[in-house]
């Protein structure tokens, strides 16, 4: 009996240490979904570095219960649960799942939590559809490529401009004192 009391424990810890390391967590609804296309779920969520976990909704409640940033998924714990923990980059782990989902059209969203605020279908949907890490960098070094071209064109115009408004200057001169 306490072997299993320890068990359960350590399934609440564990679930405690994901949900500290993770920005973003989703639950859904996985009646249905096999064993191996769980793996596969996990599989697809693996480059962004997210993770699915199927856990009671027990558990679950005991490790949010009284942590404000994750105490809102309480709301979401009902039948068959499995949850998507996102790390940083939680626009490509919101769209492995919808890929994963669009194949499987097995699993549904009830919600999830972001900063303390909970999530509905809509909302994770929306955060899905932002530009990747990747791409948000890719943009930003795009910006700052236009930026420092910009400046070198400005520096070396500089010279150019001197000269002519130091000719323009030598030619007034050379004409008023003809």
């Amino acid at each position: 009996m306490g072997r299993t009391k320890a068990n359960k424990q350590a399934i609440v810890a564990e679930l405690k240490q994901t949900l500290s390391e993770s920005q973003l967590a989703v639950v859904i609804d996985y009646q249905g979904l096999s064993v191996a296309e769980i793996t596969n779920l996990r599989q697809q969520l693996r480059p962004s570095q997210a993770s699915c976990k199927v856990a009671k909704n027990t558990f679950m409640r005991i490790a949010v219960e009284g942590d404000d940033n994750w105490q809102p998924l309480q709301e979401f714990l009902g039948g068959p649960s499995a949850f998507i923990f996102a790390k940083d980059d939680f626009g490509s782990a919101i769209k492995a799942y919808q890929a994963f989902q669009k194949a499987a059209k097995k699993t549904e969203i009830r919600g999830g939590v972001m900063e303390g605020r909970k999530l509905s279908e809509a909302d994770i949907k929306a955060l899905g559809d932002l530009p990747s890490k990747e791409q948000l960098m890719a943009q930003i070094a795009g910006a700052l490529n236009a930026i420092t071209a910009k400046i070198a064109i400005g520096i070396n115009e500089v010279p150019a401009s001197l000269a002519r408004a130091l000719q323009a200057v030598a030619d007034q001169n050379q004409s008023e004192a003809a």
